[in-house]
């Protein structure tokens, strides 16, 4: 056996459950919230576009452009919303947190980064936290990569 091997095997057998559990569950949720998040924006955007196209009358056209763009960005929330919850269930279900409530805003306080709560996961389940910080990340990127391109096509385009 190898130095190294010996190493992470030693680390293994002193933190089994703690980095693998974690990394076992914090991956798959990741992927699935992207997953989710990704088809969930695309059904957004083409009901927005086609919403969009509908605007005939240029009187109104600035007004149904806001409304299109706050029904897109509740719809996003709505989104992340669903994201956190989906983490939360996961908290609960694997013992991290005692309650759904407690999860949730658990969750979204992991999602956004924002962290102000007393609350803490088991402490095997740490990382956990961490992971959903860097899921939260990725989803508010692409959200708002998102919300840039649904300004940009339904925002006064006889400007252009």
């Amino acid at each position: 056996m190898t130095i190294a091997q010996s190493v992470v095997s030693s680390f293994l057998v002193k933190l089994p459950f703690t980095w693998s559990a974690n990394w076992a569950w914090g991956v798959p949720l990741i992927v699935l919230t992207v997953v989710i998040h990704v088809l969930g924006l695309g059904f957004i955007k083409n009901r927005a576009f086609s919403a969009s196209q509908k605007n005939g009358r240029r009187r109104y056209r600035m007004t149904a452009s806001v409304i299109l763009i706050a029904g897109v960005t509740l719809s996003a929330i709505g989104l992340h919303a669903l994201e956190a919850a989906i983490w939360a269930v996961a908290y609960v279900r694997l013992g991290a947190l005692a309650d759904l409530r407690a999860a949730m805003l658990y969750s979204l306080n992991a999602v956004t980064s924002y962290g102000h709560t007393n609350l803490e996961l088991a402490q095997h389940w740490y990382l956990m936290g961490a992971l959903e910080a860097l899921n939260g990340w990725l989803l508010f990127g692409l959200t708002t990569a998102f919300l840039f391109s649904v300004i940009d096509k339904v925002w006064m385009p006889e400007n252009r």
